[in-house]
């Protein structure tokens, strides 16, 4: 924050920010005490809150910072505000990202060996199943519980929708929108663009994660560009997360920073810096 301003916020979309993410009515007078500007109701909305409420808030905000910067040297430009974050989510009770995985935060989760293993098997099932139709419910239903499984349940089901999967699920405090595609070809620009569209019409802060089963095309993605508000997971994707036993949700946080710091939608999981939760 600096004077009265908070991030890149308006006065519409500070309003629309806590409203749609955190359930509040910023522009209420009741949070003018100390002035009406956006930085200083944010900061007496904190005051008064409790310390579950203040981190929920300081959470969202960080992430939308997050998600709308598209520089590559956010790791150097951040890296004192990151640390004065960390030590004001500790004061207030919350688990520093420093004390959990060294990229993410994520303090990551280990998933049941039967369960993961049933969920590979699935998922290789999932490719013999014929008509077409058969195949999309039967991914609806697998995407349903793997997101379960690692703790990520959707806030509305998995529908199938005219051959994809539309939904939405938690991560952390955020939620995202959700569409999968098990197609033959590999997803082009087109596609891309359709469901980013989908997304940033929610708010300008929305994320969203698409899978497609058979990957995406180098030149969709080359066409479909940078600094987009969604990212990207293909069938191999799934594969390594369940052989390999990592954390669904750490895989998703680690793709998304990613995306932030270099604004490419799509970092396979083969070449992020991730292992297995302890």
């Amino acid at each position: 924050m600096e004077g009265g301003y908070v991030l890149d916020f308006s006065n519409r979309t500070f309003a629309d920010f806590f409203r749609e993410e955190l359930g509040v009515d910023i522009d209420h007078p009741r949070w003018e005490v100390q002035g009406d500007s956006k930085g200083k109701r944010l900061r007496y909305y904190l005051k008064q809150a409790d310390c579950k409420t203040a981190l929920n808030t300081l959470h969202a905000l960080w992430e939308y910072r997050t998600l709308c910067s598209a520089t590559t040297d956010l790791e150097v430009l951040d890296e004192p505000l990151r640390k004065a974050y960390f030590r004001i989510v500790e004061r207030l009770g919350g688990e520093s990202p420093l004390s959990g995985s060294v990229e993410t935060g994520h303090p990551g989760k280990r998933v049941d060996e039967a369960v993961a293993s049933d969920l590979a098997d699935r998922l290789l099932e999932i490719s013999t199943l014929e008509p077409p139709q058969a195949r999309g419910y039967a991914f609806e239903k697998f995407l349903g519980n793997l997101f379960d499984a690692y703790g990520m349940a959707a806030r509305a089901s998995f529908r199938l929708r005219g051959g994809q999967v539309d939904g939405s699920f938690m991560l952390g405090e955020q939620t995202y929108l959700l569409e999968a595609k098990w197609t033959n070809a590999k997803i082009g620009a087109s596609a891309l663009r359709d469901f980013n569209g989908k997304v940033e019409d929610k708010t300008s802060w929305s994320r969203g994660l698409i899978i497609s089963q058979s990957g995406f095309s180098d030149d969709g993605l080359h066409s479909f560009g940078r600094g987009k508000s969604i990212v990207c997971m293909d069938g191999l994707d799934l594969h390594e997360i369940l052989s390999r036993r990592l954390d669904l949700a750490e895989v998703i946080a680690l793709k998304v920073r990613r995306a932030a710091e270099t604004g490419v939608a799509h970092v396979p999981v083969r070449d992020l810096n991730i292992g297995p939760p302890k």
